[in-house]
């Protein structure tokens, strides 16, 4: 499977973006679905895990409530609305998945995914 992030952009702090991410190959409705970002000078953070087995989602604190991930799987793309944007989400992010089961207590490290999107730029300006 390959993924195709796209979406990023230059925002000012309370503004909106969306990002996408388009799989292809042989994809899995049932797979894990994750973004990650990933600031200068800054480990991969991880911001939001989607379960598709299961549909539950996982959201990193600082994005809680502000960030919306969705899943279309017959478009085999997920997407993540970020809203009330700040300058601390300047980053890159990344749409992550993996080939294998990702086990539920690991789902939130970046070690569990081996596929990963190029990674598409978002800025925000205070």
């Amino acid at each position: 499977v390959q993924l195709q992030a796209s979406g990023g952009g230059l925002v000012q702090a309370g503004g909106s973006l969306r990002l996408s991410c388009v799989a292809s190959g042989r994809t899995d409705t049932t797979s894990t679905m994750a973004w990650f970002r990933q600031a200068p000078g800054k480990e991969r953070e991880f911001v939001v895990v989607h379960r598709g087995g299961s549909g539950d989602t996982y959201y990193a604190g600082s994005v809680k409530g502000r960030f919306i991930f969705s899943r279309d799987n017959a478009k085999n793309t997920v997407f993540l609305q970020m809203n009330s944007l700040k300058p601390e989400d300047t980053a890159v992010y990344y749409c992550a998945t993996s080939e294998s089961p990702v086990l539920y207590h690991m789902i939130l490290s970046a070690r569990s995914y081996n596929v990963w999107g190029q990674g598409t730029q978002v800025t925000v300006s205070s």
